[in-house]
């Protein structure tokens, strides 16, 4: 993108609108000297006035001549990043006039967010020159940031007048949760399942087992399966594995009402980062991913495959909790119908929620259908705020109510406190290992070994 700034009538105003406070002052005590002087008659004090005047008009001029024409672009590395983590911004500036100009000011616009506004002073900027300059930011809160637009500042020599330009060319940077490292547990309704690519573990719905389907470049000739091939017209082969895909559905509440504390330290943050961390997790152990949340009314319903790699389901995922915020019309009674929204209700369903009622309670109960596997993670919320202890004492009978009517419709519940880890609470959500040890058969004295 390429900046120019020369003579015209538009320039003359913005010049003039562009005096510094030195530029006023001088203005103000060469027009007050010069009518002192008409009045007074005193030649000496007139000459002063003009003087002051004229240096204004001299450095309006001055920047008036002066022509520049820079071409400029940016870039972010890495565009996506999770918070906490710094991300380098790569300008690269180049002058595209044949005349050097001055010492120019070059400042890019940052959000106050990801720090101070960097500046850099270009000095004898020669013709064709070109520079690349680096800095590097960092935020401490997720969200979707604009870098940009680079402006320039121009100044004559007396630090009367100054010029801006403003490029027109931004870059987004995408700050995303934090990633917390799970470790590899069992969840209820898994067992282990097999597809064309790798074995995998796979939710209790999959998809239909097909066993023929049309021939790809690169199919083993010898699987061609000719009936098939005859009754559809064209080449089809054998399965020979069952094409099971592993499925999940992140549920995320959202509701104002649900969560408690501010900013980093609230319990909508540990929701989002344990999300977040959950939905990496299953994606590189090859799940399809949605997300739902009833944030802004909008609901990233699609399904995200991680067929040709996790990050094609990481990515949806981290970008839209990036940009997640609590909001006051969010309900549990919309959470059904933002369910049904994603095409199919099957696969795992990994719901982090909030504070509940007993009748939201009940109506998150239901959203457990068939044989679906539906896991909680329910938090305390109350033990993000300074709450006195009649009102925790509350909080935890209320609780361990929601967990009871949770459990009694078939789903796997846990609860997270402030000072729980996403580790840990991941971990207990999974199924115990005493519940999958084998029992060994009880040797009677004086019998054979392994009778009863």
């Amino acid at each position: 993108m390429q900046l120019a700034a020369g003579v015209g009538g538009e320039a003359v105003k913005r010049v003039l609108a562009g005096l510094t406070k030195r530029g006023r002052w001088f203005l103000l005590i060469g027009v007050t000297l010069t009518l002192s002087a008409v009045i007074a008659g005193t030649p000496d004090m007139l000459r002063a006035g003009v003087l002051l005047l004229a240096l204004p008009a001299i450095s309006l001029v001055m920047a008036l001549r002066s022509r520049i024409r820079l071409a400029a672009s940016r870039s972010v590395e890495p565009r996506r990043t999770p918070v906490d983590t710094t991300a380098t911004v790569r300008l690269w500036l180049q002058n595209m006039a044949r005349v050097p100009s001055g010492v120019l000011l070059v400042e890019d616009q940052l959000p106050y967010s990801l720090g101070n506004r960097p500046r850099f002073v270009l000095d004898r900027v020669w013709s064709r020159f070109r520079r690349e300059v680096r800095y590097t930011v960092r935020a401490d809160v997720r969200g979707r940031y604009k870098i940009g637009p680079l402006t320039l500042r121009v100044t004559d020599p007396f630090g009367l007048v100054e010029l801006y330009r403003s490029f027109t060319e931004t870059a987004t940077l995408i700050v995303t949760p934090a990633i917390h490292p799970l470790p590899s547990v069992r969840l209820v309704g898994e067992w282990s399942g097999s597809g064309e690519s790798r074995p995998r573990s796979i939710a209790s719905a999959g998809e239909e087992d097909v066993t023929i389907r049309q021939y790809r470049h690169g199919d083993d000739i010898r699987r061609v399966h000719w009936p098939a091939t005859a009754h559809h017209g064209e080449l089809m082969v054998r399965r020979e594995e069952q094409p099971w895909q592993s499925r999940a559905t992140l549920l995320l509440d959202t509701r104002v009402a649900g969560h408690s504390g501010h900013g980093r330290d609230s319990s909508l943050e540990w929701a989002v980062t344990a999300t977040a961390s959950i939905g990496v997790h299953l994606a590189r152990r090859g799940y399809a991913l949605r997300l739902i949340t009833d944030s802004g009314g909008a609901v990233s319903a699609s399904w995200h495959s991680a067929e040709e790699g996790p990050v094609d389901a990481e990515a949806p995922l981290l970008d839209a909790l990036a940009v997640v915020e609590a909001t006051k019309h969010a309900s549990v009674g919309n959470w059904p119908d933002l369910l049904a929204g994603g095409g199919t209700s099957s696969g795992l369903l990994i719901a982090v929620i909030g504070k509940l009622r007993p009748q939201e309670a009940e109506l998150v109960a239901g959203m457990r259908h068939g044989s679906t596997s539906a896991l909680a993670i329910l938090l305390d919320s109350g033990t993000w705020t300074s709450a006195s202890e009649r009102t925790r004492n509350h909080n935890v009978v209320s609780l361990a109510e929601t967990e009871q009517i949770l459990r009694r419709a078939g789903w796997g519940v846990v609860s997270a406190r402030r000072q729980d880890t996403i580790a840990n609470t991941w971990e207990r959500l999974g199924v115990p290992r005493r519940s999958l040890e084998i029992p060994q058969p009880t040797v009677l004295a004086g019998a054979p070994d392994g009778g009863l």
